[in-house]
């Protein structure tokens, strides 16, 4: 059983910059291909980011790209998200993810065997 759980999250002001981290327990974490998510009230949740088991290949939705960089720290168990130049509308409870068994395409929220808690980060104009 794999736990991951996410901190970082708070009240920022637009053009500010949050990082995000995700522990993970109970598993072996550098073969787990991991994700972010996010999820604004009345929404569906929606891909952000993702990242390769090395971290050599990185993925973005189109919304973020430029702004948030994922990255992972195989020694730590941990992967973060580091987020710049917020908008209001990345207001949403963030989530990471884990594929331990390389079940499809990153993009779904299906592919991805386990999650944590959220984080809830909220933007200000």
């Amino acid at each position: 059983q794999v736990q991951l759980v996410e901190s970082g999250g708070g009240l920022v002001q637009a053009g500010g910059s949050l990082r995000l981290s995700c522990a993970a327990s109970g598993g072996t974490f550098s073969r787990y291909f991991m994700g972010w998510f996010r999820q604004a009230p009345g929404k569906e949740r929606e891909f952000v980011a993702a990242i390769s088991w090395s971290g050599g290949r990185q993925f973005y939705a189109d919304s973020v790209k430029g702004r948030f960089t994922i990255s992972r720290d195989n020694a730590k168990n941990t992967v973060y998200l580091q987020m710049n130049s917020l908008k209001p509308e990345d207001t949403a409870v963030y989530y990471c993810a884990a594929d331990v068994d390389y079940g499809g395409n990153y993009y779904y929220t299906s592919t991805y065997d386990y999650w944590g808690q959220g984080t809830q980060v909220t933007v200000t104009s």
